[in-house]
């Protein structure tokens, strides 16, 4: 995938189906943290009511969505250079086995689970995703801190 200079892409309305679930919220999370901080998201009845000033996610003709077998937040990874964050990669795993199928990682049945739970409780997008956002924000640290740990002890802290 063609490598992007994420300047171009910041301070930009993103656009996705609304009723958030795995892909599209880590997404989400992914686009605000790592790639447009001051990002404002449109969430879609349809793709169709999608604006063409908005960068679609998660949907077919999006901007951004599934390529070949990744799902959209491997390839909003891969088109921002974000592949070689260990931390970022757990969850793609994650992510992965969660929408398309893929290697079962234990965390993604906690994660299926929160990510339900939420959606009970919340029927507000921008809710679920700050709610959702804390979730792997903490997931990111833990695997951050895994990754330091097998370092070694010269790794940073």
């Amino acid at each position: 995938m063609p490598r992007l200079d994420v300047a171009a892409y910041r301070g930009r309305t993103w656009a996705t189906r609304r009723r958030l679930w795995v892909d599209r919220v880590a997404s989400a999370w992914l686009i605000r943290r790592f790639i447009d901080p001051d990002a404002k998201f449109r969430w879609l009845a349809k793709p169709s009511d999608c604006p063409k000033s908005a960068l679609g996610f998660d949907f077919d003709g999006a901007t951004f969505t599934h390529v070949d077998d990744r799902v959209t937040f491997q390839a909003l990874m891969a088109s921002f250079g974000l592949d070689d964050d260990g931390a970022l990669a757990r969850l793609r795993t994650i992510v992965q086995a969660l929408d398309v199928g893929g290697e079962a990682v234990p965390e993604a049945v906690a994660f299926e689970a929160v990510m339900a739970g939420a959606c009970e409780r919340i029927s507000d997008d921008d809710a679920l995703l700050a709610e959702m956002s804390n979730v792997l924000d903490s997931l990111y640290a833990h695997f951050e801190r895994q990754a330091q740990r097998a370092a070694g002890p010269g790794a940073a802290r």
